[in-house]
């Protein structure tokens, strides 16, 4: 990445400047990383006590006992979003977890949705049936606040309205029901919405909680669930996938702003492209190679790709020989003749398919393979279906996990999702732009700060901010407080430490206290009042030791401080810090 804002970027490079997800066995990004590097299956075989129902087919010989769950599926905090425990109860699981993921994406790029100025445009792909599998509709034999209340909780029409006002932002509202392939159609409009100038920034996100959530399947022959519960994606012995839970959330903006905002980026999405197969479809519901192939083609076409640069494909990866086979002719199709020179892998074999998710799972993986430059292994592959005759093609099956080094000297992934009823979809990601050469830290005295709700929460913050130094010996301390200064929303238990150097705040974090309150008319004396609270009287103060304290006591006093001042002038960029931790607890309606 450049620091210099006049560098040219391609005007239509959006830039992933946040991320969040939660995929069976991985509640954080993190952890779903670590799980698909080290080729981990997250996947429960549930002993029939376990089994919420089927108890009349449990006992079928063809009733496979797998599920690929959700850890805390039925769980929220609505304390973070200001929300009471009554309209929690309401929300349906997707509309919780999918919140909760809105404030983690937000949070790992570090902004504060109530200092963003701009148009934030919201885009979520979800799965209409799961509301009225948690909860029935709302009655509308009666518009009264009540009915109105269920209504916003229940519809899947609301939640990306929902995100917009529980985390405090403006924008465009769009909540796109395209099945399987929904994560990618949001990508895709959040993007057009972006390059016509309609909003700053933009969420795109698909979510799919699946009720009721721990329960097996019955297996049925040439279908697209698997025989024995597990997804064996371009394997001879592969007999279909599994169904998964999970949510996947991008923030986006143009990638020339990204830059100049200072902003991380994971990755760069050079082209989208959706399509149809309508009446072309040889059977509705499946694959249809030219169709698929025009779909993949297209976005290498729109973000100026060629295929001889793309060295990772995401497949969608059934496991199913039949629509396997589908898709690897069409990718060959829009790939062309050049051979072994595309990885090519599915995330399913790891958790399944997701829905609505599926291909949020499959585009976070390649997003962190590019920011990573390692690709992960596709587990269950132990037999390559020879009838897919990977030898003429461009691709190669990723056994193992690998160090990234591609021949073109560009990493560049395709991620594919289909969707039934003839919907496809193909995002074009890139790697980030190189980090800058930056000047060492002068070791100027620096204001870092924490809030949280309770006394719990704030140490727990702590903890975990130390962690991720200590797990980072070349974080730099002025990124570390600017993401944080203007990267958190306050809350009302605050901690803050004046320190010069990392070491320095490793040892605050450690020791706890931090700087004390100061109330009084006179805490604030000799500060000036901005709009956005005291701040420094010169810019000089700003790296003033006894300043900074007494600036920090004005904060932990509980007034507003307006850090944006203290910054201003600076280099200094966001860095993904840990988020909140929240203090979940189950909610669940009573009457099934």
């Amino acid at each position: 990445m450049s620091d210099n804002p006049e560098q040219e970027y391609d005007p239509s490079d959006i830039a992933v400047i946040g991320m969040a997800c939660r995929f069976p066995g991985a509640r954080n990004k993190e952890r779903y990383w670590d799980n698909l590097v080290h080729g981990r299956e997250s996947i429960t075989f549930l002993r029939p006590e376990e089994i919420e129902v089927d108890q009349a087919i449990v006992n079928n010989p063809a009733y496979v006992r797998a599920c690929a769950s959700l850890d805390g599926y039925d769980e929220f905090d609505p304390e973070v979003f200001g929300i009471s425990d009554r309209t929690a109860r309401l929300m349906t699981p997707e509309h919780r977890i999918y919140l909760e993921s809105v404030w983690e994406a937000l949070e790992d790029a570090g902004y504060d949705p109530e200092r963003v100025r701009g148009e934030v445009g919201v885009y979520a792909g979800a799965n209409p049936m799961t509301p009225a599998q948690y909860i029935s509709p709302p009655d509308w034999a009666s518009v009264g606040p009540e009915v109105m209340d269920r209504s916003n909780a229940w519809f899947t029409d609301t939640m990306t309205s929902n995100a917009l006002f529980y985390t405090g932002l403006t924008g465009e509202a769009i909540t796109v029901t395209a099945v399987c392939s929904g994560f990618h159609y949001s990508v895709h409009l959040a993007c057009q919405s972006l390059l016509l100038g309609q909003t700053d920034m933009a969420l795109a996100s698909g979510v799919m909680v699946r009720l009721p959530h721990r329960r097996g399947y019955l297996w049925e022959e040439g279908r697209i669930m698997s025989r024995d519960g597990r997804c064996r994606p371009f394997d001879a012995n592969g007999t279909g996938t599994r169904l998964a839970s999970g949510v996947a959330t991008f923030l986006l903006k143009p990638l020339q702003e990204a830059v100049a905002d200072r902003d991380h980026v994971y990755a760069t999405v050079k082209g989208t492209a959706i399509n149809n197969n309508g009446a072309s479809a040889v059977s509705y519901g499946f694959a249809q190679p030219e169709r698929l192939s025009a779909c993949v083609a297209g976005a290498m076409h729109a973000g100026g790709v060629t295929p001889d640069t793309v060295s990772m494909y995401e497949a969608n990866g059934f496991g199913l020989p039949i629509t396997d086979g589908l898709e690897v002719r069409a990718a060959q199709m829009a790939f062309g003749k050049q051979t072994a020179t595309c990885s090519i892998g599915s995330v399913k074999g790891n958790i399944g398919h997701a829905g609505v998710a599926a291909g949020g799972s499959g585009a976070v993986k390649a997003a962190l393979a590019l920011y990573h430059r390692t690709l992960a292994p596709t587990i269950n592959l132990t037999e390559v279906n020879e009838d897919l005759d990977f030898p003429s093609t461009p691709f190669v099956p990723q056994i193992e996990a690998a160090d990234w080094e591609p021949e073109s000297g560009i990493r560049r992934a395709g991620v594919t999702a289909l969707g039934g009823g003839g919907y496809n979809a193909h995002l074009v990601l890139e790697e980030p732009p190189a980090p800058p050469v930056r000047e060492p830290e002068s070791g100027a005295p620096r204001l870092a700060t924490l809030s949280a709700l309770d006394d719990r929460a704030l140490a727990e913050r702590r903890a975990a901010l130390r962690e991720w130094i200590l797990d980072r010996p070349d974080a730099r301390l002025d990124d570390i407080c600017f993401s944080l200064n203007l990267g958190r929303k306050v809350m009302p238990r605050r901690w803050a430490a004046v320190v010069s150097d990392v070491a320095e705040l490793v040892t605050a974090l450690a020791e706890g206290p931090g700087v004390e309150p100061a109330d009084g008319e006179g805490a604030a004396a000799g500060f000036r009042q901005t709009d956005d609270g005291f701040a420094p009287a010169t810019t000089g103060e700003t790296r003033d030791r006894e300043t900074l304290r007494r600036l920090a006591a004005v904060w932990t006093g509980g007034r507003r401080v307006d850090f944006a001042a203290l910054h201003r002038g600076e280099r200094s960029h966001r860095v993904p810090l840990p988020g909140y931790p929240f203090r979940r607890r189950r909610f669940w309606r009573t009457d099934w």
